[in-house]
């Protein structure tokens, strides 16, 4: 299982947010850049970075410092605003390894077959669901399905990594959703990455007997919870 730490980029400033919420916002790092530095020296492979400006309006706000994060030595999925075949491609041409497509692929399951067919498994979706059901534009709007449902319709169309994130449980430490992601990742085939919750170590190795192939840590690495590098060694079962 790999660990890929989060940037939540909103105006510019790496952040965290409680369930989602945007007025809860809170600074956590000063320099998007130099914390993606640290997660790097400290074994990260991976990282997860979301344009919170993005993901509510539309469209990336913050891709200046998303490109000036990319050149650095490590993989990077990023979403947040991603709605179109010309940014997907302004990303990828960035070096960003895996964009995350999240309202447009609820809202046009077309788009997500396109893109499958042009960009293969670069591709990745995030499904984020409240009370079970996909939550859009910035998690503000209903996208009216079921997360296993959406799940299966997103398998059919040929994506191989789902990002899955109960939003009851962003930004709260109290635990991810093991319920939810058992069922998720028993009803399709896909690579799912779990975000949401995770506090400490024990719920990195309940995550790991699960099976998931990822699993996103934000403020439980802010926090120091677990540090980073505890962790990625925990994942890899050190």
């Amino acid at each position: 299982m790999i660990i890929l730490p989060a940037i939540d980029l909103l105006d510019g400033k790496c952040v965290r947010l409680y369930k989602g919420k945007y007025e809860t916002s809170k600074e956590v790092a000063a320099d998007p850049y130099e914390t993606a530095r640290k997660f790097i020296q400290e074994g990260a492979k991976w990282m997860h970075v979301v344009d919170l400006n993005g993901a509510k309006d539309g469209a990336p706000k913050n891709f200046g410092i998303i490109e000036k994060v990319a050149k650095l030595k490590i993989s990077i999925q990023s979403g947040g605003g991603i709605r179109d075949l010309i940014t997907i491609e302004k990303y990828l041409s960035a070096g960003i390894k895996r964009v995350i497509l999240g309202s447009v692929a609820v809202e046009n399951e077309e788009f997500v077959k396109k893109c499958v067919k042009l960009f293969s498994d670069k591709i990745a979706v995030g499904i984020d669901a409240e009370n079970e059901i996909v939550k859009t534009r910035g998690w503000l709007n209903s996208g009216g399905i079921n997360y296993i449902d959406f799940a299966k319709k997103m398998e059919s169309a040929g994506i191989k990594t789902i990002i899955f994130t109960d939003i009851s449980k962003d930004g709260t430490l109290k635990g991810p959703n093991l319920e939810q992601l058992e069922k998720l990742k028993s009803s399709v085939n896909c690579n799912i990455i779990a975000s949401g919750g995770i506090k400490n170590l024990g719920d990195i190795i309940n995550l790991k007997k699960l099976g998931v192939y990822g699993a996103i840590c934000g403020k439980s690495i802010y926090s120091g919870t677990p540090s980073l590098v505890d962790a990625i060694k925990t994942a890899k079962g050190e």
